[in-house]
């Protein structure tokens, strides 16, 4: 606390740490703003091919820039100290949000859902794949706005051995293809917002198991429980949307980050016919029980 990073970037707190990481708040000196700095860990740092990888994700996911994405502003390193300089959010985890709520309305899990793929979309048209969506990865803001987090670095995760920290629970969200350790493309990413999606729906998740090999395993071959029959106030065409995000088959799964969120948005509209905000009051449930 107190620091400076660049002669620029004051550390006001630590905010959070996983195992790749940890995270502060700071305050911008030269534009007046707070910014969030994920500085790479000490036994990282000094391994010279993560750092390398570290550095050239980071560089290239730097070129995004969206409303629904975590915006990442710059990359540098002081005195053998990797870090990312990223927008702060103010707000709690998409996880945090279902358990708070245990299911979400379909209103509500359309427009989070839309906004995540509109996210997802302008990185893969930049060739950049996140990899690892999950609800840890996803921030309800305050005024409603949905963000994706670590776009170009979640997937060096997979490198690091600490599951107890960022890595736990992405073994639910991998797509058939993650978990055969095939390469991904973009419809990984869609798999895993199909999953998302059920989870919102539902207040479950598809597959579970007793070891992430089990759960791996179910992405592979188990057909999950018809939507419907877990939240049957859930619109037909809605679960229509998610089984086809959630296909194990490439072929069968929407190709596009776009179609998919055409297709829910055109949905939302023939439900209510005006784009609904996100319901409940995010500063009260982020700090409720």
């Amino acid at each position: 606390e107190g620091m400076f990073i660049d002669d620029r970037y004051e550390i006001v707190g630590k905010i959070g740490a996983g195992g790749m990481s940890d995270v502060y708040k700071a305050k911008d000196h030269t534009l007046g703003r707070f910014v969030a700095i994920k500085v790479l860990k000490q036994e990282f740092s000094e391994d010279v091919n993560f750092v390398t990888k570290f550095r050239t994700e980071a560089q290239s996911a730097a070129g995004l820039e969206h409303p629904n994405i975590v915006n990442i502003y710059d990359v540098g390193s002081q005195e053998g100290m990797y870090y990312i300089i990223m927008e702060y959010v103010e707000g709690i985890t998409l996880k945090t949000y279902i358990e708070k709520k245990g299911q979400l309305t379909f209103k509500e899990a359309i427009s989070i859902a839309i906004q995540v793929g509109r996210g997802i979309e302008a990185a893969h048209k930049k060739n950049i794949i996140h990899r690892d969506i999950k609800p840890q990865n996803i921030l309800v803001v305050n005024d409603g706005v949905i963000k994706v987090a670590d776009f170009g670095i979640a997937n060096l995760q997979s490198e690091v051995p600490d599951v107890e920290n960022e890595a736990i629970g992405s073994v639910h969200y991998i797509s058939p293809e993650q978990a055969r350790g095939l390469p991904v493309d973009g419809r990984s990413d869609i798999y895993s917002l199909g999953i998302v999606m059920y989870e919102m729906l539902s207040g479950k998740l598809p597959f579970d198991g007793d070891d992430d090999r089990t759960v791996a395993l179910k992405h592979l071959s188990a057909v999950p429980t018809p939507l419907r029959e877990i939240a049957p106030s859930v619109p037909e065409a809605l679960e229509k949307i998610v089984m086809k995000a959630m296909e194990a088959s490439l072929d069968n799964r929407y190709q596009t980050a776009d179609a998919l969120a055409a297709d829910l948005e055109a949905l939302q509209k023939s439900l209510t016919g005006s784009l609904d905000r996100i319901e409940g009051n995010v500063a009260l449930l982020s700090t409720a029980g």
